[in-house]
């Protein structure tokens, strides 16, 4: 096991742009950390420079407290497993992960012991013999991941190695992983741009925009503390609804939040820090809830979507605002093109300033 130190990490090509901007961050040793973010933000290259596929820029970059910049990739003890499986197709499952230990000259009974304690972990031991033209997607993806544990590398690196799997091999997988750093309790670095993934499997989730880190933290930090209009709209699904706002003197001299376009939605202000002006609320679909007339904005029905557990309401307000509203299968559902009243669970909205920062 290891810990990262990246202190000012920058990576460029040739030009003015930068894909990493001076990043600073530290994962710890033995933590799963999953780097997610839109295409190009820079997160499989920041991958890549970790494990030595790509130079680093500026800045420094430690492994275990060595400096890593200049360590030749067989010396940083990582080991990266890609979308693509990559197996031999000549040799069986038990070759293909026994292949980097017999390149290294390793003994025979020390690579016949890495490889089935590798199999075990990962529940492929009765697969040892065939080749990958006779396993499914989900066991070759297992076979991937073995050939780097048989390595005990102190880091994993994983760049969307679900992709290309079907959604029910992919949740599978996703139990399969969590338990695969339960029984290592080796530090794993993982990349998607699927946000259930980052959710489910990651103890910390950095969020990259455009080639710099926008936040760190627990999934629940995140969730519920995004400190941007950035994270928290890239995060739940349904995504966040965002909605203009103002902020209002109520007749005792205290706060009140309204909407911008004329319609008007009252939510207790008093607690904003002075001089704060918020000029978006972001409300997620399940902190919706239905309500009076009197006290919610008005809004038609759409779509509605069952679920099984729960029903998505697509609804249009008067405005012109299209709202996402999450309701249990239990509760209530409206009808196409019935009208239905809506508010904000108490303490559940969230403010963002004219630039897009969170006001806590």
């Amino acid at each position: 096991m290891a810990s990262l130190e990246f202190t000012g990490v920058s990576k460029s090509y040739d030009g003015p742009v930068r894909v990493i901007d001076k990043l600073d961050m530290n994962v710890g040793d033995g933590e799963f950390v999953v780097f997610v973010g839109p295409s190009g933000c820079g997160k499989s290259t920041l991958l890549r420079m970790i494990a030595g596929i790509e130079d680093i820029s500026g800045g420094t970059l430690r492994i275990d407290g060595q400096r890593a910049n200049e360590l030749p990739a067989a010396k940083r003890g990582v080991a990266m497993v890609f979308q693509s499986y990559a197996l031999y197709p000549h040799m069986t499952v038990q070759e293909n992960m026994a292949f980097a230990l017999k390149m290294a000259k390793r003994p025979q009974t020390e690579i016949d012991a890495a490889v089935k304690r590798a199999a075990e972990v990962l529940g492929i031991t009765s697969l040892l013999q065939r080749k990958p033209g006779a396993l499914s997607g989900g066991q070759r993806q297992r076979v991937a991941i073995g050939r780097a544990i048989v390595r005990n590398p102190k880091v994993f690196l994983f760049d969307e190695p679900l992709s290309n799997l079907d959604a029910s091999l992919r949740v599978q997988m996703r139990v399969e992983l969590a338990r695969m750093h339960q029984a290592l309790g080796t530090t794993m670095i993982y990349v998607t741009h699927d946000q259930v993934e980052a959710m489910t499997l990651g103890d910390r989730i950095a969020v990259f925009n455009e080639g710099r880190l926008e936040q760190i933290g627990t999934p629940r930090e995140l969730y519920d503390r995004p400190v941007n209009r950035f994270v928290a709209q890239f995060l739940g699904s349904p995504a966040i609804n965002f909605l203009p706002c103002q902020v209002s003197r109520t007749a005792d001299g205290g706060r009140q939040l309204a909407l911008a376009n004329g319609e008007r939605l009252v939510l207790d202000a008093s607690d904003l820090p002075a001089g704060m002006a918020p000029t978006e609320i972001g409300v997620r679909a399940e902190h919706w809830q239905l309500c009076g007339e009197r006290s919610g904005l008005k809004a038609r029905v759409d779509l509605v979507e069952y679920l099984g557990d729960v029903v998505i309401v697509h609804a249009s307000l008067a405005s012109g605002h299209g709202v996402t509203v999450k309701l249990t299968s239990e509760a209530v559902s409206p009808e196409p093109s019935a009208l239905i009243h809506l508010r904000p669970q108490p303490g559940r909205a969230q403010w963002f300033d004219q630039t897009g920062r969170t006001i806590q």
